[in-house]
């Protein structure tokens, strides 16, 4: 989720990026999704806005947003690539295998546990991505 004071648009200026309008509207969208779009996704909510939007322009976009560090890029097991806005605080993903919705989670459990296994095989950890794939839990109802 994008930092409340500083938004998408304004990471992009900070990082000496030129914001075309079209660059705005895709930087806007991303900042306002919480679903983790594909570019086919943020190409149809970006063309709803502005009908001049390539899918093209998304990529490139996307693209440079992602080299600049301010999204980043996940593949969730679905074959396209999913976009958010660098968290600034970390969390993990649970992902609903049969819909495709994302799990945004935190758990201080599994950070502990991670810190210690990297110390028990002598390593410092610096980064790490947690994504974790399920269905959901059918209650029967008998």
């Amino acid at each position: 989720m994008a930092d409340i004071t500083r938004t998408l648009i304004e990471l992009c200026a900070e990082r000496g990026l030129r914001m075309t309008e079209q660059r705005r509207v895709i930087a806007q969208i991303l900042q306002d999704s919480s679903d983790h779009p594909d570019v086919e996704e943020l190409h149809r909510r970006s063309s709803a806005i502005d009908s001049k939007i390539s899918i093209a322009t998304v990529y490139r976009t996307v693209k440079l947003f992602e080299d600049a560090g301010i999204i980043e890029r996940h593949d969730f097991r679905e074959g396209r690539s999913r976009y958010e806005t660098v968290p600034e605080e970390h969390h993990d993903h649970l992902i609903d295998l049969k819909s495709g919705k994302v799990i945004e989670f935190h758990s201080a459990e599994i950070e502990a546990l991670q810190e210690k296994i990297a110390r028990e095989h002598g390593f410092r950890l610096v980064d790490h991505r947690l994504e974790l794939y399920g269905i959901p839990i059918v209650k029967d109802e008998t």
